[in-house]
């Protein structure tokens, strides 16, 4: 009886394999086409049929000819910048290079449209132009995780080549504007062997060249502009086609107006601080001129160490040159006050010795005249005056009493009340002059001015107005000139 359920399950399990069996054998069979593609390539890469060493056949319009020149469309996707090296006059781009050409060897059945394109990753089993960078310095592949390319064929034998590479171009710059210029740089593509007669390449319009929409430029750059250009190359073996990227980098102002130009002008104000400072204040004076030009030395090693050593004159060297003199003849200037203190010093030294020596003199006149009664006639026996002498008048009469003691002012409503005074304001001529403070002078007074101008002070007061005077009319001439320079077509 046990023996009955397990020939019953048997049977059941072999009668389902059997339906299994039947319903495969009836279904419809599905094709693999990743093997399909793969038996493709292997057909149409056979070395009995294709040979990557040979250039795919070209086309050409002229009839006399049995081949062209093979055609290669050449696209540019810029990812990035890296750097833009003003020092070494290169910069870096990180680039994906695409090249499209066909090969009609390479031509296959589509399976009525569902085959697009073959895909490989080993490019050395097709044919390859050899393409090359003419202003490269330094490139790299980029292989991590798999190396970054592809090679495409097309049902047509359209071949599509696709890399992703680092470039480090050489970029000659002039910095005749520097910072108020703008560099043009190139990106040049050509063929190393083949001449223009067997490989010729062309741009794929439209946009042949494309940036990536969150682009950064280093180095304080922007991209003006770019444009796609043919360049083609003559050389000793022939003319070689070529194509060449242009890319104008304008420099932003803003960085080193604010790194460069605001610090030096201050640094210059700083140094005028010295016209307000006293002259007998030698070493605050000194030493704000010295630090100022100390200030000045180094902000300019620093920028000149950061530009090659060329051969011509910069923007901003003529911007250093006119900072440090002016912070030079700021220090010159002290030099010269120093020098006109000690010969004020001097002069009045002199003028007060000669100032003592004269009222000491007019003093001793006076004790003679008092000593004498102070009478007219005692009176020619002193001073300039000589009775013998014919036609003198009375300025000639009282020509000693016009310095010394004998000044005196008087109120315009009071006359002299003096019997002396009276004789003199009788005598002399009528040459008096009423003073700003409304009062009269007598001519009897002395024509010997005792205020006293330093010269160290007059070029002080010069100075605070010159210096900032010729410096500003130095910047407008300095940015007029060198902004209507940088705003001109660039040849």
């Amino acid at each position: 009886m046990m023996m009955i359920p397990t020939i019953f399950s048997f049977l059941t399990f072999g009668s389902l394999i059997v339906a299994s069996v039947s319903y495969k054998s009836n279904s419809p069979k599905v094709m693999n086409y990743r093997q399909l593609e793969k038996r493709i390539l292997d057909r149409i890469l056979m070395p009995a049929i294709y040979d990557s060493q040979i250039r795919p056949k070209g086309v050409t319009t002229n009839v006399t000819e049995t081949d062209g020149p093979t055609k290669v469309t050449v696209n540019l996707f810029v990812r990035s910048f890296e750097k833009i090296d003003d020092v070494k006059m290169e910069f870096s781009v990180q680039i994906t290079f695409r090249q499209l050409w066909n090969d009609n060897r390479l031509a296959f059945n589509n399976m009525g449209g569902k085959i697009k394109y073959l895909t490989m990753t080993e490019r050395d089993k097709v044919w390859m132009p050899d393409t090359f960078f003419r202003n490269e310095k330094d490139a790299k592949f980029h292989e991590i995780i798999q190396p970054n390319l592809y090679v495409r064929v097309f049902p047509n034998g359209d071949v599509l080549y696709s890399i992703r590479v680092s470039l480090t171009l050489a970029c000659p710059m002039n910095l005749k504007l520097f910072p108020l210029d703008t560099q043009t740089c190139h990106l040049t593509i050509a063929s190393y062997g083949w001449t223009a007669r067997d490989l010729e390449y062309q741009w794929k319009n439209p946009s042949p060249v494309q940036f990536a929409s969150n682009l950064f430029l280093p180095g304080g750059f922007e991209l003006a502009r770019y444009a796609d250009s043919k360049c083609d190359v003559k050389t000793a073996t022939g003319v070689y086609s070529c194509l060449s990227v242009d890319m104008q980098f304008k420099r932003q102002l803003s960085y080193y107006v604010f790194t460069i130009y605001v610090p030096t002008f201050m640094t210059v104000c700083v140094s005028w601080m010295s016209f307000w400072l006293d002259h007998k204040s030698a070493p605050a004076r000194v030493m704000l001129t010295i630090t100022t030009l100390l200030a000045m030395s180094t902000t300019t090693s620093s920028i000149n160490s950061s530009l090659p050593p060329v051969a011509y004159t910069k923007a901003i060297d003529v911007w250093n040159n006119i900072c440090v003199s002016f912070v030079f003849l700021a220090l010159l200037e002290y030099a010269l006050v120093n020098y006109a203190a000690r010969a004020d010093a001097r002069a009045l030294e002199v003028r007060r010795s000669a100032q003592k020596h004269h009222d000491q003199e007019q003093r001793e006149q006076m004790d003679k005249m008092r000593s004498n009664g102070g009478t007219f006639d005692s009176m020619k026996n002193y001073g300039t005056f000589d009775h013998n002498r014919p036609n003198n008048g009375p300025d000639e009469m009282f020509e000693m009493f016009t310095t010394g003691p004998f000044q005196r002012l008087f109120d315009d409503e009071k006359l002299p009340d003096s019997p002396r005074k009276v004789l003199f304001a009788q005598l002399l001529p009528k040459r008096a002059t009423k003073a700003k403070n409304g009062r009269v002078q007598s001519i009897l007074a002395p024509n010997y001015n005792l205020h006293y101008s330093p010269g160290a002070k007059r070029i002080d007061v010069i100075s605070r107005i010159m210096f900032p005077a010729t410096f500003a009319g130095l910047n407008v001439i300095y940015w007029s000139y060198y902004l209507t320079k940088a705003g001109s077509p660039i040849e």
